[in-house]
């Protein structure tokens, strides 16, 4: 296994972990439960939510045991395999490696909430005046989102993986 290849591997996930985990702890300091601060207008938003479910509370209301399953252990078992696949599979190209990173500190950023606090800090909320609303939602979620999207656009506009494209491998 290539170490420069590895230490990005690393610091692309630790680098998305951190920026979540500040924002959060900024959010539960600075942004009372049940508050609403207007950054701009109606339109973007801070909150200080804590999400007992997955994504938009899904599952929140599921019961303790199944709540552990789905929660913790699922998650922290495709973590272990997505981290697993992307340190073993040399052929991913940049964008797919930078996606899958995101996506793994991302994840692994909400699992640490649900460990440490039991849930998930969210706070931020986007209403583009109907057209577009978000639920409210945390720095880790933008980038397991962020990471998803650029998988789907290296699956369809990426070339085989070539030397001038590939991670230092």
């Amino acid at each position: 296994m290539n170490q420069s290849r590895t230490k990005f591997i690393i610091i692309l996930i630790v680098i998305n972990i951190a920026l979540d985990q500040i924002t959060k702890i900024i959010a539960r300091i600075y942004i009372r439960k049940g508050e609403i601060i207007d950054v701009f207008g109606d339109v973007f938003q801070l909150w200080n939510v804590e999400n007992e479910g997955a994504f938009l509370g899904m599952g929140s209301d599921m019961n303790p045991t199944l709540k552990i399953i789905f929660l913790l252990i699922l998650p922290v078992i495709v973590l272990a395999y997505v981290i697993y696949y992307i340190l073993n599979n040399k052929e991913l190209d940049r964008l797919s490696l930078i996606a899958f990173c995101c996506i793994i500190g991302g994840g692994i950023a909400n699992v640490f909430d649900r460990i440490v606090f039991g849930s998930v800090t969210d706070f931020l909320h986007l209403d583009f005046g109907g057209v577009f609303r978000t639920g409210i939602f945390n720095v880790a979620d933008m980038s397991v989102t962020t990471g998803m999207l650029l998988l789907l656009y290296a699956s369809f506009f990426n070339k085989p993986k070539t030397p001038e494209n590939s991670v230092v491998d």
